[in-house]
């Protein structure tokens, strides 16, 4: 499978050659030049041919390689050496789906090629396919492993068993701790598992043993995004670029890792930058979208998001980005090739999902509520499939908590938290209002609005892992020394403080689910806001069914439950309101719209700032919004959404029965809880 040669003189032309291969690596204007000698004295040379493009590309002159191997890989098309080439000179000219059919070929050819897989598994990764470059990283790791264990362990993750790629990446490790290419395999099991603070702690590992290995680097910076953690991910990211700024796959982690640290501007550069030499990339076409919807660029979302289907109609997430904008209205033609896509039969689950969601949308703003209502059955059944959901474990965390959180156990511990009054969290279940609100007051001059942070959850998770061998949080949480509790403090307002991009005194923590963890807050940072956005629980739990959330939302799958969940959340905040009055401010998303004035007057005066107009112009603010109420908080406050699940109410009752008395004494806490 090399690269045949011409006929030669024995012994000369082979030297030659091999003298020019060695100088690609140190010199490679050197080697071009050995190569051009070798060419006027044998014009055919294939594999001088072959150094010469390589030095051609090597010395930032990718057209130059391009215009000697492409006629190459046509004469040798079972040369591997060639398409590997080849391959790395069509992704640098931009013509990334090119690159990676010849460098399928490549592998194809030569099975046993690490750099081959790898080089593919980065092509793949420009493209946006993330599932095809885990694969392809697998065969990379199955390729460069000699360890015969590792070598049944990579076969194990070729072929997704990750029960026993696991066990035998932990037995061989317990005889080999520094290994880093197992660590780095056993992390790459747990990021599929979606253990991704067990996979940050491998890589970590991995990297202390070994800082040059690039490919645990990209792998440790993809985890940290995966979970949030932008900042440190984008640190990581430049190291890498340092070493390989034309790389695709890196760049294209730096547009996401910019994203997650708000910097939209930035992000939107870089994911130009990539797409003018990727441009047949559809995935990246969709996140250019994201980052163009949340900076308020609307119309160019919806243009990126259209670009993304017209590259690949069975993208089901880009059809899903536009209903997501929730003020887009789909076409006639739009809609028959929704349906059209629900007839084929190689769909896979995740796009089929988002087609039936999407569908949902485009038919509930026809009013053809029924079929509708199908399509959200569907699409959900298929996530809670893939994600269950235990309602029963909620029950038993806010029963547990509500025995150890009373008003004794706060004024025990009323002085040990850090002081800083910076936060603002906002609270409650998704699709309450929380935007709407987090939107008023990131308007105040005094208040920035950074988004749903995933930090406190972190720490949560933290202290649920590390703190004793019981399962109740509480309880752990109980059991916390004070100085651990400032530390967990001082480690928020530390984790958070990249975040903020202007000198406002006061940020927005805007994650829906720290409801749970009011407690924790309470500790930690006594002198936190805590609003708790409230919504009537028949529109909140429609609003959330309907709603195809990315991650973190298991419970939105059921209509049962989402009534149980809400359920426990009244009864989770009520105790609150009891034993810390006054500690949280409850705000009924229908009392603002109602009357708006008082409401952001009331508002403002929970959180000790005077009252600005701006706060009530709050739709003038041009700052990123990354949620998918994005499009609807950027225009005045509208009735007509209110009673929209009226239209749906036939269909809602396993969400009535669940929700029991909690919808019958709406807003008020029903007398049982």
């Amino acid at each position: 499978m090399g690269v045949e040669a011409a006929a030669e003189p024995v012994g000369t032309l082979q030297l030659a050659v091999a003298h020019a291969t060695r100088l690609l690596q140190q010199d490679p204007r050197l080697a071009a030049e050995q190569a051009d000698e070798i060419l006027k004295a044998v014009p055919a040379e294939p594999r001088a041919r072959l150094v010469l493009g390589a030095a051609r590309r090597l010395t930032g002159d990718p057209e130059a390689a391009l215009r000697i191997l492409e006629p190459l890989a046509a004469e040798q098309p079972r040369a591997a050496p060639v398409f590997l080439e080849l391959g790395t000179a069509l992704g640098e000219a931009g013509r990334g789906a090119e690159a990676v059919n010849a460098l399928r070929h490549a592998v194809q050819l030569q099975p046993s090629s690490p750099d081959g897989w790898r080089l593919l598994a980065d092509q793949l990764d420009a493209s946006g396919d993330s599932a095809a470059a885990d694969d392809a990283r697998a065969r990379y790791l199955k390729a460069a492993t000699r360890d015969p264990h590792l070598l049944e362990a990579a076969a194990a993750l070729v072929e997704n068993n990750l029960p026993v790629a696991d066990a035998k990446l932990r037995a061989h490790l317990a005889g080999h701790p520094t290994d880093v290419a197992a660590l780095r395999m056993l992390a790459e099991v747990a990021g599929r598992l979606r253990r991704y603070q067990d996979a940050q702690e491998l890589l970590e590992r991995c990297l202390t043993l070994a800082p040059s290995f690039d490919m645990a680097r990209y792998n440790y910076a993809s985890v940290l995004v995966r979970q949030g953690n932008a900042a440190p991910a984008l640190e990581q990211v430049q190291r890498l670029l340092a070493r390989e700024p034309r790389n695709p796959a890196y760049r294209f982690l730096q547009a996401a890792a910019l994203a997650n640290v708000g910097d939209y501007a930035e992000s939107i550069e870089v994911y130009q930058r990539v797409l003018k030499e990727y441009p047949q990339q559809p995935k990246i076409w969709m996140s250019l979208g994201h980052s163009l919807r949340t900076a308020g660029r609307g119309a160019e979302a919806i243009e990126a998001y259209r670009h993304a289907i017209a590259l690949d109609p069975k993208l089901g997430e880009a059809w899903w980005s536009l209903a997501n904008l929730k003020t887009f209205r789909f076409t006639d033609a739009d809609v028959a090739a929704l349906r059209a896509a629900l007839e084929r039969q190689d769909l896979d689950n995740d796009s089929r999902l988002h087609f039936e969601f999407t569908l949902g949308k485009a038919l509930e703003d026809r009013a053809q509520y029924a079929e509708s209502f199908e399509h959200y059955v569907a699409g959900n059944d298929l996530r809670r499939a893939e994600h269950p959901y235990s309602a029963q474990a909620t029950k038993a965390y806010v029963d547990r908590s509500l025995q150890i959180y009373t008003a004794g156990f706060f004024a025990d511990r009323s002085t040990i938290g850090v002081t800083a009054p910076d936060p603002i969290f906002i609270v409650g279940l998704p699709r309450a209002g929380s935007t709407l609100l987090e939107q008023i007051l990131a308007s105040h001059s005094q208040v920035e609005g950074i988004m749903e942070l995933p930090q406190l959850p972190q720490i949560a998770r933290d202290i649920a892992r590390a703190e004793g061998p019981d399962e109740d949080f509480a309880g752990k949480l109980a059991r916390l020394e004070p100085a651990r509790l400032r530390e967990l403090g001082e480690r928020y307002l530390c984790e958070t403080r990249p975040l903020r991009r202007t000198d406002a005194p006061f940020f927005i923590d805007k994650m829906p689910n720290n409801c749970f963890y009011v407690g924790l807050i309470h500790l930690i940072l006594p002198n936190a806001k805590i609003i708790d956005a409230r919504r009537h629980p028949l529109a909140c739990g429609f609003s959330c069914f309907k709603q195809h959330f990315a991650r973190g939302q298991n419970f939105t799958y059921s209509l049962a439950d989402l009534g149980s969940d809400y359920r426990d959340y009244v009864r989770f905040m009520a105790h609150f309101e009891r034993i810390l009055p006054g500690r949280v401010l409850r705000v009924h998303y229908e009392d603002m719209v109602e009357d708006t004035s008082a409401g952001v007057r009331r508002l403002l005066e929970h959180c000790g700032l005077p009252f600005e107009e701006s706060c009530l112009q709050f739709h003038e603010n041009e700052r990123a919004v990354r949620t998918a109420s994005s499009e609807q908080v950027r225009r005045p406050i509208f009735r007509e959404g209110l009673d929209h699940w009226r239209h749906y109410e036939p269909w809602l009752g396993p969400l009535r029965d669940a929700l029991g008395s909690v919808l019958e004494h709406y807003p008020q806490v029903p007398p049982d809880l």
